[in-house]
């Protein structure tokens, strides 16, 4: 049954499912731009350069990589090895507290931010891919707020799109510092989470990934909206933007780091960009699995339709017979043919998950107002994220839209899983009449029922 982890036989088959993600994010997202903010502190752990590694191989293989990297903990250790006080205050409308960046300070800001993008392109470069560190913002100063003088901090005005395509056309990567400068060549220091929005947006990026140094939002941390999905280790998986606005808002001025990305992941959002990914870039190959598997290795904050529940079509056999397969060898199911499938298509739908079928599920109608559940299967990479049990619900509620009274299944293995959902056992006897002469004794199988009324 779908929501039990079963084991698979002969060949592993999450690896080759894992590989037919891949290729099919490659295919979907290959020429695509993506911008990548990422927390100063990561340069400085044991797995920044298989993280860099990474993005050299997106880079190499026609992703069009952006990165945006954060540097106040560096700026805050210049400043402080030349005695300048640095201090901060709360702009209007911004996630973070803003620095007070004094004409004093502005050199040393601009030489730490710099030198914290050179380690970036360092490290692209010993993986033979060449990037270009540019004045690819245009800011202005944030002036005057709340009677406090931010001096050189500044805001941005425009991302130089131009300039940064020019760079992605020649397979190199753009390196955005947290420094702008007005027409004039006046220099601003911009938060790195400014710029990396306003390049997301205005490049048009498909993904929006915010790198940060910890294991993101989960479960008993913080608190979170009913329904929220989430896995075995308490993580929440993906939410919505209404998600993501309901859970900031129960933890309404909690100032947490995974709650200000989260924040800022809503605005991305809200300004269009469609997925932004929240993952920790201390675990190894995170960036890939976040990119190239639907199970993901982070929160995906999402503004398009991830997931859908929609009817069978033809194309889609293949993939339900290789779901349905290992079930059917170990007589979960019963054995159904392409053509058997085909003759009741339109009994069937189909769990789809960013473009890959991942559960399926089917409604037959036997008369006497009564229909069967049958057909369930789900990949067992997703056993933990319960889809089985949304496309047994999508079924009930079609069937109570259909003026079924009375639903059932046929179970010779998954009966405590079905009695979760509210079946309770049924005698053959009360199965329609039709379903009643089909009724295989020899499989024996039990029978549940809900009453829909």
């Amino acid at each position: 049954m779908a929501d039990y982890n079963l084991p698979m036989n002969g060949n592993s088959f999450s690896g080759v499912d894992l590989i037919r993600e891949a290729f099919h994010y490659r295919s979907r997202f290959e020429g695509s731009t993506m911008v990548f903010k990422i927390d100063f502190p990561l340069t400085e752990d044991p797995g920044f350069p298989y993280l860099m590694k990474d993005l050299a191989l997106l880079a190499r293989t026609g992703f069009r990589v952006v990165i945006v990297p954060g540097a106040k903990e560096w700026i805050d250790s210049v400043l402080g090895e030349y005695g300048i006080v640095s201090s901060y205050t709360a702009a209007a409308e911004e996630t973070f507290p803003a620095r007070i960046t004094t004409k004093a300070a502005i050199p040393f800001v601009e030489m730490a931010a710099y030198h914290v993008a050179t380690r970036f392109m360092t490290f692209l470069s010993g993986s033979r891919v060449d990037a270009v560190i540019g004045n690819f913002v245009r800011a202005r100063g944030l002036g005057v707020i709340n009677g406090v003088d931010m001096e050189h901090t500044g805001t941005v005005d425009r991302i130089y799109t131009e300039s940064i395509g020019r760079v992605l056309d020649l397979g190199m990567v753009p390196i955005l510092p947290c420094i702008g400068r007005n027409p004039s060549g006046k220099s601003y220091n911009v938060a790195s989470d400014e710029i990396a929005l306003a390049a997301s947006v205005a490049l048009g990026a498909v993904k929006f990934f915010i790198v940060s140094d910890h294991g993101g939002i989960r479960a008993g941390t913080c608190r979170l909206p009913e329904n929220t999905e989430i896995r075995e280790d308490g993580l929440v998986v993906r939410l919505r933007p209404q998600e993501a606005e309901a859970l900031l808002g129960l933890n309404a001025g909690r100032k947490e780091q995974p709650l200000r990305e989260l924040s800022l992941a809503l605005k991305a959002c809200r300004a269009g960009v469609e997925r932004v990914h929240i993952i920790d870039g201390r675990e190894d190959g995170a960036v890939l699995g976040e990119l190239f598997s639907n199970l993901g290795a982070g929160v995906m904050v999402y503004a398009d339709e991830y997931e859908s529940i929609r009817p069978l079509r033809s194309r889609d056999l293949p993939d339900i017979l290789r779901l349905m397969e290992p079930l059917m060898q170990k007589g979960i199911l019963v054995r159904r043919s392409a053509e058997q499938i085909q003759e009741k298509k339109d009994d069937y739908v189909v769990y789809e998950v960013d473009g890959s079928l991942h559960a399926c599920g089917a409604l037959h109608d036997w008369g006497e107002n009564q229909g069967e559940i049958a057909a369930i299967a789900t990949d067992p990479l997703y056993a933990d994220m319960g889809l089985g049990r949304r496309v047994v619900g999508f079924l009930i509620e079609r069937a109570r839209k259909n003026g079924f009274a009375r639903v059932f299944v046929l179970t010779t293995r998954t009966q405590d899983w079905f009695e979760t959902l509210g079946f309770r056992e049924a005698a053959v006897e009360s199965l329609p009449e039709r379903k009643r002469s089909a009724y295989n004794q020899g499989r024996g199988s039990k029978v549940f029922a809900l009453e829909l009324n």
